[in-house]
């Protein structure tokens, strides 16, 4: 009989191949411990200024007293945060984690139709916005639960003159604050003051309360909360903290974080990783603009960073990359999409270091696999399951393949989601009895034990390391009263590794493409946005009529490779 976990004699020397996740009650006994050990240290960097732990301990329990003793928000409570990455995000996580509310992540380019469903299933009563997305808020807040709203401005926590300096300038010089109203709202730095003369709360927190509703489309179209708890956070950072072993040192980190903290690879990674060892985020607002995140790498200690292969690509190929100074690197951690091997062999080249590919999910939070650290050159592998972590390859029936074939990648371990936030079926679809959850994703394992992804079976469309749901485009698509008919699937892009592309049978013979992409624009955020779109006669269907993506794919596959 084949060993089922081959890859535990391939471990690297002094990783343990169980965890004990017991060392910490909750993501807050964590980040406690980190502002007890390590309070003059930086914990997060943001425009050039510096929050301590002892600063970032202050502000989040005043963030943390005012919501229990003003709003009597209090255990299970749902906080939405609608931010980029900015000082006050880690201010208002750990503070509503602290008061023991369960936090509600969401995407600040959402349209107001995306952002409704996510606040109205959530339930959540309480949001956090940046003033530039506040008008989208306005447009959605009526129907749904929230009844509190604290909005805040880009340089709030900079600083004077420094702060209102930028604030200004994003309002009034860019305009990029469309005009909102949001009656009874507070501003953020008002909810400090006036917590920090409050008694923050202990709220007594266990490995299965909720600490996260982190929103993904899983294998169908509408977006699901997957319950992440304490314990499956905890969990995965041990489980990480397992695998870099000795690599890292208390207190002398610095990360790179420049994947929005909303989404769950820098949520745990870079977030709650860096809360573990006491280390710093240098937060990156906006690493499309490659010159500013280069010249802040050049400023930067930074030892670690983590991204998707399109911002490795864009740092790559920008002149100035040629002069960052990467001699402290000690990991470059690639995820969300697949590592493409040219750019994972030019990031080797520059910088002397290789890209770390890893695997995860939303639902499990998010690290399942990893490569070891000490590779030279890129694998083309996810590499083996991480420590506690059990993976199998199944077929159709749920029979484990024979060694060598392909099967859809299944995992057990205790960073798998509780299920997804009310919704029993749709949890049952993705996860047994026994704990274990398909992922959709197809894959194989050599013999030494690392995994190689073959093919996703859901039709998803990975946009720079972002979940696009086929469903959820077409359902758009096809509230147009000039389309009778629509399919979406993903096509190869260079740059984003893939991008949208529409067919379309008109209902309207008077539809143009300009049209249809206005309206798009509208009602769906950028990286959901077709990229291409094709008008057709009729789209191919089974028997049944279901309209075939995969005779779709196919066809536009045929084409590229002519």
């Amino acid at each position: 009989m084949a060993d089922p976990r081959p890859w535990l004699s391939h471990y690297p020397p002094g990783v343990p191949v169980e965890i004990d996740a017991g060392q910490f009650a909750s993501i807050v006994a964590m980040f406690e411990q980190a502002c007890t050990h390590h309070p003059q240290r930086p914990a997060y960097s943001s425009f050039g200024k510096v929050l301590s732990w002892a600063e970032l301990d202050r502000q989040s329990a005043a963030f943390a007293a005012f919501l229990a003793t003003e709003w009597k928000l209090g255990k299970g409570d749902r906080l939405a945060i609608m931010l980029p990455n900015l000082l006050q995000y880690p201010i208002a996580l750990f503070g509503a984690l602290r008061a023991g509310l369960t936090v509600v992540n969401v995407n600040p380019l959402y349209t107001a139709r995306e952002l409704q469903h996510q606040l109205e299933d959530s339930g959540a009563t309480t949001i956090l916005v940046l003033e530039n997305f506040a008008a989208t808020l306005a447009e959605a807040i009526g129907k749904t639960h929230v009844e509190h709203v604290i909005v805040t401005s880009i340089g709030d926590q900079l600083g004077f003159p420094k702060g209102p300096l930028i604030s200004f300038a994003v309002k009034h010089v860019r305009k990029m604050v469309p005009a909102w109203s949001l009656p009874g709202h507070l501003r953020f730095g008002d909810v400090l003051r006036r917590g920090a003369g409050m008694q923050a709360p202990k709220v007594p927190l266990g490995h299965d309360d909720i600490a996260f509703l982190q929103y993904t489309g899983g294998t169908t179209g509408v977006a699901k909360g997957a319950m992440l708890t304490h314990g499956n956070m905890v969990a995965n950072t041990l489980q990480l903290v397992a695998w870099v072993g000795d690599l890292f040192t208390q207190g002398e980190e610095q990360i790179v974080t420049a994947l929005p903290l909303y989404h769950i690879f820098s949520l745990t990674v870079n977030a709650i990783l860096m809360a573990y060892f006491g280390g710093e985020n240098v937060l990156i607002t906006n690493p499309r603009d490659i010159p500013a995140f280069i010249k802040t790498l050049k400023k930067s200690r930074w030892s670690a960073i983590t991204g998707v292969n399109t911002l490795y690509n864009a740092l790559l190929n920008h002149p100035g990359f040629a002069s960052v100074d990467c001699s402290r690197v000690k990991f470059a951690l690639a995820g969300g999409m697949a590592a493409q091997r040219a750019v994972a062999e030019r990031w080797k080249k520059a910088t002397g270091i290789p890209l770390i590919e890893g695997y995860g999910l939303t639902e499990t939070s998010p690290v399942v696999t990893a490569n070891r650290l000490d590779i030279k050159d890129y694998t083309g592998s996810i590499g083996m399951p991480l420590p506690s972590t059990d993976v199998t390859l199944r077929d159709d029936d749920g029979h484990v393949v024979a060694a060598g074939q392909p099967g859809e990648l299944c995992v057990r371990g205790p960073q798998v989601m509780k299920g997804y936030w009310n919704r029993v079926e749709e949890t049952a679809k993705v996860m047994d009895a026994e704990g274990w959850l398909r992922t959709g994703d197809i894959a194989r394992m050599d013999e030494s034990g690392l995994f190689y992804i073959v093919d996703r079976k859901k039709d998803m469309i990975l946009v720079s390391g972002f979940n696009v749901y086929p469903n959820e485009i077409e359902d758009v698509v096809a509230h147009h009263p000039g389309v009778l008919e629509v399919a979406a699937i993903g096509v190869p892009d260079e740059h984003s590794g893939e991008v949208v592309k529409l067919f379309v049978v008109k209902k309207d013979p008077a539809l143009t493409e300009a049209a249809l992409r206005q309206y798009c624009h509208d009602e769906l955020t950028g990286y959901k946005r077709p990229r291409y779109i094709e008008f057709r006669t009729e789209l191919p269907k089974s028997n049944v009529g279901k309209i075939l993506r995969r005779e779709l794919r196919d066809e536009e596959a045929r084409k590229t490779a002519h």
